[in-house]
């Protein structure tokens, strides 16, 4: 379950910037208190690459290296949205089914 809600929290940061860099990805995680290791992010993000959801470009640095920046591909935005509603329903039954009257 955590996995799911990883990538939805994932796909929905790139979906609201249009396009992220996976450092910027994992402060905001952090910022949301969902604490992430890059040693979790990068594997899930070249999994969500090769499975057609995000492709990549590459920007120069005047600080290091060339940066990766990811955006969500046609089939990713339709995939974040099919996440969305599944967590939207997932979240009002467990709401409804937990919260005192």
């Amino acid at each position: 379950m955590r996995k799911g809600l990883l990538e939805l929290c994932i796909l929905g940061i790139i979906d609201k910037h249009k396009e992220a860099y996976p450092s910027d990805i994992l402060d905001q995680l952090k910022e949301a208190r969902l604490v992430v290791l890059e040693g979790t992010l990068y594997p899930l993000l070249t999994r969500l690459k090769n499975a057609g959801m995000l492709n990549y470009r590459w920007e120069e640095s005047t600080s290091g290296p060339p940066r990766k920046y990811y955006r969500l591909t046609e089939e990713g935005q339709q995939f974040y949205v099919q996440l969305r509603r599944t967590w939207d329903e997932l979240s009002n039954a467990v709401n409804e089914l937990t919260t005192s009257i």
